[in-house]
């Protein structure tokens, strides 16, 4: 059997030699350090790079889709939270499903994530590219993309310390522009433009809310509330992470709603007339609002915010966790050992930093922005749904946690609530997301069956211990 698991100082690393590991990362963030990077991850104002075409497809009631979108993956993050009380460990999802299930399957979960954690930074490089060239007419995109990916490696390498001041600074510049976008969105309603009055019509129009409607919702929250599972994989950097780790997806969610609500209902009543917007329009609709209430130097100020918050924040932090998921898997030699190095120095995973920066160069110079968005939400989707079934083989079966209501919530109702709410996301997928999304799996399935020689054998974390 074993240990029971340590919750603090020196405890921390005694629980991860529980699971066959060492200490090898810098451990020092807390609970709102956790907090900031989630937040960050998710980013604030990510709402303003898709608003107009959210608009659109919701029928005007965007703000309702980003509620309904909440509601669906909040119950994939409580299988989050109470995988990551169980297992304080890096990796995320790919560890949890390793120990929740069995390891052969864990490396297919943590293969499929990694096609989402390879794929966003270079999709978000292309967003700001593009940003970019419009804010400053006749600048070389490829610039701007290289400028960031090398800014946001170099960062990753050096470590949390000095990515956490940069992200504190970020933080609050998008608070900032949040109170700022709102305060003139309100004076510019109560002025008499857009609606011309506060009306519930973002919130709820009788007779437009169908299951097309709320497969739209669940779409936007897979992409744009991605991130606080990133938040799991800085266990091994995290003071108390069994219970910082969960504490911090809870409260990042949270805030994040509040502030996506928040802007979408007064940027919805700003511009009510989505109907007539030509497809370059609802591209742009946010920074066109923000021309609306505040001239255009507030434009140019949201557009110049929103390239340093998704270009470094946002960048950053994704990056960090997708090298974390490399060094996990790297340390348990699933993929070749070399990325479960670590640097000397700044005790990061500079291997799986570099590899995707190189990654997200080269991806965001060859393929456009249609291309990567098809194949960011096929494999978290993929990799939620085989979590949220690990919350349930893991403690309702295996553990036979079922004997009380409270258990049977937890452990089979919720973990079945998130599987057949993705489910139902992923039969919405184009055939050529299927089509790529098969393919890497069949890939990673190979891949597995040949490192595991026919499934035989597990890593050597597993080989002595009882967990």
């Amino acid at each position: 059997m074993s240990k029971p698991i340590q919750t603090s100082g020196a405890g921390d690393n005694a629980s991860l030699e529980q699971f066959g590991y060492k200490q090898e990362l810098r451990r020092g963030m807390g609970l709102w350090d956790v907090v900031l990077y989630g937040v960050l991850f998710m980013v604030i104002i990510a709402p303003h790079s898709i608003w107009g075409l959210v608009q659109q497809d919701a029928l005007g009631m965007s703000t309702l889709v980003y509620i309904v979108g909440f509601i669906a993956i909040f119950f994939t993050a409580l299988s989050y939270v109470r995988m990551s009380n169980k297992f304080p460990i890096a990796g995320s999802v790919y560890s949890y499903v390793q120990r929740g299930i069995n390891p052969h399957v864990g490396f297919i979960s943590g293969w499929l994530i990694l096609l989402d954690y390879c794929i966003t930074p270079a999709l978000l490089y292309v967003m700001v590219a593009n940003w970019g060239t419009m804010l400053v007419p006749n600048s070389p995109w490829y610039l701007w993309v290289i400028v960031f990916v090398a800014f946001n490696t170099f960062v990753n390498i050096r470590g949390i310390s000095m990515t956490r001041g940069i992200d504190f600074v970020i933080f609050a510049v998008e608070i900032l522009a949040v109170i700022a976008f709102i305060a003139l969105g309100c004076n510019f309603i109560m002025g008499g433009g857009g609606a011309g009055e506060f009306n519930a019509d973002p919130l709820w129009q009788p007779g437009k809310v169908d299951a097309h409607f709320l497969a739209a919702g669940i779409s936007i929250a897979a992409l744009n509330f991605l991130g606080f599972d990133g938040i799991s994989t800085l266990a091994e950097e995290t003071n108390e992470p069994q219970k910082n780790i969960g504490r911090g997806i809870l409260i990042a969610l949270g805030l994040i709603i509040v502030c996506f609500v928040a802007q979408t209902y007064i940027a919805s009543l700003v511009q009510p007339d989505w109907q007539s917007w030509s497809p370059e329009h609802a591209e742009n609709a946010w920074f066109y609002g923000c021309e609306m209430i505040g001239g255009e130097l507030f434009r140019n100020i949201m557009l110049i915010i929103n390239i340093v918050a998704i270009g470094i924040a946002n960048i950053m932090n994704a990056q960090l966790a997708a090298s974390r998921l490399l060094y996990s898997m790297g340390r348990d030699k699933v993929i070749p050992s070399i990325f479960g190095k670590v640097h000397p120095k700044y005790q990061t995973p500079w291997v799986g930093a570099l590899f995707i920066g190189a990654v997200a160069l080269v991806l965001s110079l060859v393929l456009t922005m249609a291309d990567l968005a098809t194949l960011v939400n096929f494999g978290a989707l993929a990799s939620f749904i085989m979590l949220n079934f690990a919350v349930f083989w893991y403690f309702f079966i295996k553990e036979k946690k079922r004997y009380s209501f409270g258990n049977i919530v937890k452990y089979l109702i919720c973990p079945w609530l998130g599987i057949l709410i993705l489910g139902y996301v992923f039969t919405g997928f184009d055939v050529m997301t299927y089509a790529l999304g098969v393919t890497w799996f069949i890939i990673g399935f190979i891949i597995c069956a040949v490192k595991s020689k026919g499934f035989k054998e597990v890593p050597d974390a597993f080989k002595n211990l009882d967990v």
